[in-house]
């Protein structure tokens, strides 16, 4: 990943946090996952997260969304286990050794797993992902994500805290889907029963004009 300016003091931990960088995985993710995304739609998204030293060619975006397709394959997971195994996976065939880097002392220093500070953004995308959603996974003891559960939408997202297992990435999918389920109780309520017969089709027994 090429070096970036030193963000503001108070804001460094926070930017290089395990938390962060899981969250900066999922929006790549869904910023990837639409074959007709821009190097723009992506260099957004990574200036969000601080990168300024930013100049992506739409071959990189190619190889950056094959990264996350790999990656999304551990938000997909059903359960713990599942989700480890599909982590080990991709820390085997697409990590290098763990070190420590603090980018020529422009950030605080923090762990990596690519190869070196300028390293392809793809390889980037896969090491820093796999080293903070392993983490999390280690720390809480449960997949570091999901995908949303609205049958029209397939972002990811990351789990935070402990509660009620999340299954949408936005409120806004959560409130279109109950909406929704609101809508489809109230229409069976309203619903006469014992539901009308079908009317019998034109010429077959027991239809006006049929026979006999």
């Amino acid at each position: 990943m090429p070096s970036t300016p030193a963000p503001a003091p108070d804001g460094w931990s926070t930017r290089h946090s395990v938390l962060t960088t899981a969250q900066r995985t999922a929006d790549l993710i869904n910023a990837l996952a639409d074959a007709d995304s821009a190097p723009a739609d992506v260099t957004a998204v990574l200036r969000a997260y601080g990168e300024t030293d930013v100049g992506l060619s739409p071959r990189e975006v190619t190889e950056m969304r094959a990264a996350a397709a790999l990656l999304r394959e551990v938000f997909a997971a059903e359960d713990t286990d599942t989700a480890a195994a599909t982590l080990d996976r991709l820390l085997h065939a697409h990590t290098g050794r763990l070190r420590l880097s603090s980018h020529d002392g422009t950030s605080p220093w923090h762990p990596h797993l690519d190869r070196a500070d300028d390293a392809p953004w793809a390889e980037w995308l896969l090491a820093s992902s796999c080293l903070a959603l392993t983490v999390l996974l280690w720390d809480r003891q449960r997949p570091p994500g999901g995908t949303c559960a609205s049958p029209s939408c397939d972002n990811v997202y990351v789990t935070r805290g402990s509660g009620p297992p999340r299954r949408y990435c936005s409120r806004r999918c959560a409130t279109r889907e109950r909406v929704a389920a609101h809508r489809r109780a109230r229409a069976e309520r309203e619903a006469p029963w014992p539901p009308s017969p079908p009317s019998p089709a034109p010429g077959s027994a027991g239809a006006p004009g049929g026979g006999g």
